[in-house]
């Protein structure tokens, strides 16, 4: 008769299973399988070597691995950002960097790069916040506070030429002029306008400059052009728009 009860058996037998299974593997009652610890070397080497592809795919399986630690996360979430930023992948950078911001809300430098890449997509306004939480972050951040400042007088710039969008050179609410009327009546026409007279004021201060008898004979020359508009206007197959495109050609063409 066996020393060894069947329980006792089937209990050894466990326990010798168990010793051989991997490291950082466990059997449960349903038999599933622990994710083990990935290691990073491998992402960490492809970002020594500045090894973009490497970089997206080694990084890639630090990032998606339950048990890797956060820094190493974050080290792999920033590099595979740069990574994708360089391959023009903007939004999955975004990706990136949001997820970093999730998992450290205090890095300066991550707000930053974000906001950057929002700019490049034309939002300007997700990129202002980001700037703003950067330089809360670090008031003296150089990068952050450059970016800031020319963000916001781009923004100060596209509402100025909103405000003046598809409004011509003279008030619309005193012509008297058929054509004049007909300009204030047509979005197209009112631009036009406005950039002639623009780059003809612009041309004149220039020439002026240098020669003030030139500079008055270009402006003789846009009063002229004037003239012409108004007294041919209406009259057989006048064409306002084609007159007005070749005026603004003629000025820009001075104009360089």
């Amino acid at each position: 008769m066996s020393r060894y009860s069947p329980s006792f058996s089937t209990a050894l037998l466990a326990a010798v299973l168990l010793s051989l299974l991997p490291q950082g593997i466990a059997a449960t009652g349903d038999e599933s399988v622990a994710v083990p610890q990935v290691d990073p070397v491998p992402c960490m080497a492809a970002i020594s070597a500045n090894d973009d592809d490497r970089i997206i795919s080694t990084c890639g399986v630090v990032i998606d691995n339950d048990k890797t630690g956060k820094a190493d996360r974050i080290k792999a979430l920033i590099a595979r950002a740069g990574a994708l930023q360089r391959k023009d992948m903007i939004d999955r950078a975004i990706e990136d960097y949001s997820t970093v911001l999730r998992l450290d809300p205090s890095l300066a430098d991550i707000f930053n790069a974000r906001g950057e890449l929002w700019r490049k997509k034309g939002d300007r306004p997700k990129a202002l916040q980001d700037f703003g939480a950067a330089l809360k972050l670090n008031p003296n951040h150089p990068l952050a506070k450059a970016n800031y400042k020319s963000l916001a007088l781009e923004l100060e710039r596209l509402g100025a030429l909103l405000a003046v969008n598809n409004k011509p050179s003279f008030n619309c609410a005193t012509a008297k002029r058929p054509v004049e009327k007909a300009i204030c009546g047509n979005p197209e026409l009112a631009n036009l306008d406005r950039e002639i007279n623009a780059v003809n004021t612009r041309v004149v201060r220039d020439a002026i400059r240098t020669d003030r008898r030139a500079g008055r004979a270009l402006q003789r020359e846009q009063d002229d052009f004037l003239a012409r508009r108004n007294a041919a206007f209406g009259q057989g197959d006048y064409d306002l728009q084609k007159v007005m495109r070749e005026r603004l050609d003629h000025l820009l063409a001075i104009g360089h």
